[in-house]
């Protein structure tokens, strides 16, 4: 039975955590998504998770102190309502204990208070010449005698001749008012008359201009129509003769002469020029294929001399392998094709 040593433990766990470092070494490696993307999906991963954890808890802790506030506020709002109706029942209980053993009429200072003192107490004279009514007393002032009554009718009657004198005074002036309303109404009947007469004349005034006015715009639109007519027969006759001369013109006839420029008969006028002619299209279409038959044997006689040019290399090479091995035999196919070559 072999017996396993620390040491041994120690190296095979370096073994094995190297084996794991190379073995994670070669997935970043070898797997193109993280290779190009240059990033640890799995760590993004568990950061993803993490972070979602951490948004979890935070909301449940947000949730909880919400339920909690809610149940404060409730609290309070029942703690608030208890105090309310607890101090309302206490003043009801004070008034109703005022009111049953703290009357007014129970107090030392009642007298001080009393409303109805006054009505107890003696009056303040019993006459005019009561000695009790002296000047700092001031308890008699003019108007307020004992002969109170007899002063008033006579005050009364004064202030019904007063009355009645107003009352003829306001009758006088309301027949001078009406007198020179009748006056002004006269006047004022007047002058509307003469309005009247003068609103009839300038009526017929109206009418009369207003007539003139219709007569001659009836003139106008009359000659206006006609105008107008004569105007629209000639833009046709005017339209007639343009489309005429447009289908009849060089620009619609499809004329390669309308488009020469003066400048010279190798340029043309670009808002006129109809395209080029079949004779300048067979021109242009024959000198393009000599142009690329041109290319062609341009490209014939490059490869031509490119095949040369190997072939001369491959025989200056051969050449010097036969420097090289002078013992050697020459193939005598390949010396009738090097004779050939020029």
């Amino acid at each position: 039975m072999d017996i396993v040593q620390p040491n041994d433990l120690e190296q095979s766990f370096c073994v094995a955590r190297r084996r794991h470092a190379e073995l994670g070494r070669q997935n970043q490696i070898f797997n193109a998504r993280n290779r190009i993307l240059g990033g640890d999906t799995k760590t993004w991963d568990i950061q993803v998770c993490d972070r979602k954890i951490k948004e979890a808890t935070e909301k449940a802790r947000h949730e909880t102190f919400a339920a909690e506030l809610r149940h404060n506020d409730k609290m309070m709002c029942i703690l608030e309502n208890r105090e309310r109706r607890g101090r309302r029942n206490l003043c009801k209980a004070l008034h109703d204990f005022q009111q049953s053993f703290q009357k007014p009429e129970t107090r030392r200072e009642f007298d001080l208070s009393d409303p109805l003192a006054r009505r107890r107490e003696f009056p303040a004279r019993q006459g005019d010449n009561d000695a009790r009514n002296t000047v700092s007393g001031m308890q008699r002032f003019m108007g307020e005698d004992l002969n109170f009554h007899a002063r008033q009718r006579f005050q009364q009657e004064q202030n019904r001749e007063w009355f009645l004198q107003q009352q003829r005074e306001w009758k006088e002036a309301r027949a001078d008012q009406k007198h020179a309303e009748d006056l002004y109404t006269e006047t004022r009947l007047q002058f509307d008359q003469t309005a009247q007469d003068l609103e009839h004349r300038e009526r017929a005034t109206r009418r009369a201009v207003s007539a003139a006015v219709k007569q001659f715009n009836k003139t106008q639109a009359s000659e206006l129509a006609e105008r107008k007519s004569l105007e629209k027969k000639q833009e046709q006759e005017d339209d007639l003769a343009h489309i005429s001369n447009l289908l009849r013109g060089d620009l619609l006839s499809e004329d390669p002469q309308q488009a020469a420029s003066s400048f010279g008969p190798h340029r043309v006028v670009p808002d006129r020029w109809k395209g080029m002619s079949q004779s300048q299209l067979g021109d242009i279409r024959l000198r393009l294929q000599e142009e690329q038959r041109q290319r062609d044997s341009d490209w014939d006689r490059q490869r031509v001399e490119k095949a040369r040019a190997e072939v001369l290399c491959e025989r200056q090479q051969r050449r010097q392998q036969r420097g090289l091995d002078p013992g050697g035999c020459r193939p005598p196919l390949l010396l009738w094709w090097e004779e050939a070559l020029p």
